[in-house]
């Protein structure tokens, strides 16, 4: 299996809005209500949400994509903060680290980890933050072995549903 890892660019935003409604159905059927996940996916997974990221200075994506024929299959979306902790000047928030679930433990999440420390050392991040719902236990054992800790916590809208999230932070 070749994946391969790279910067998003504008055009790619069909791809991210596949790869992000896909994997956000994958990690929360069964777990958030399907009309939330509905909702959710038609207000914030689309191609338009995604060209808007992808022209706004201070965001940058980074896409996954499967040889051969490139299936998009994961992405990675760094931002300022938006989280409701005290921040830094120098901190970045991983807005999304997405990677469908048949790749899941494949290695390619922390391959866009690594992107995203490379990204934040290069802007001269000191930390990154991210949140995560606090009941999604896989993605919390995969930072809790990356070495973020947690810093707080937030309410996160889905779909007009509101569910727990756990804010965390790596040094980098």
């Amino acid at each position: 299996m070749d994946i391969s890892v790279r910067q998003a660019r504008p055009g790619d935003q069909d791809a991210l809005a596949l790869v992000g409604a896909a994997t956000f159905l994958e990690s929360y059927a069964g777990v958030v209500d399907g009309g939330a996940i509905i909702r959710h996916c038609a207000e914030r997974h689309t191609p338009e949400v995604y060209a808007q990221a992808l022209e706004t200075p201070g965001q940058a994506l980074w896409l996954a994509e499967q040889d051969p024929g490139a299936a998009p299959v994961g992405y990675l979306h760094l931002t300022e903060p938006d989280l409701p902790v005290e921040t830094r000047a120098a901190d970045l928030e991983i807005k999304r680290i997405y990677v469908l679930a048949s790749l899941h433990r494949s290695g390619l999440g922390r391959r866009f980890l690594d992107a995203a420390r490379d990204h934040a050392g290069a802007a001269g991040a000191r930390r990154l933050l991210l949140g995560v719902y606090q009941g999604n236990t896989r993605a919390l054992a995969f930072y809790d072995r990356m070495g973020f800790e947690k810093i707080g916590t937030r309410q996160f809208d889905v779909g007009g549903r509101i569910y727990d999230d756990w804010v965390l932070a790596l040094t980098v």
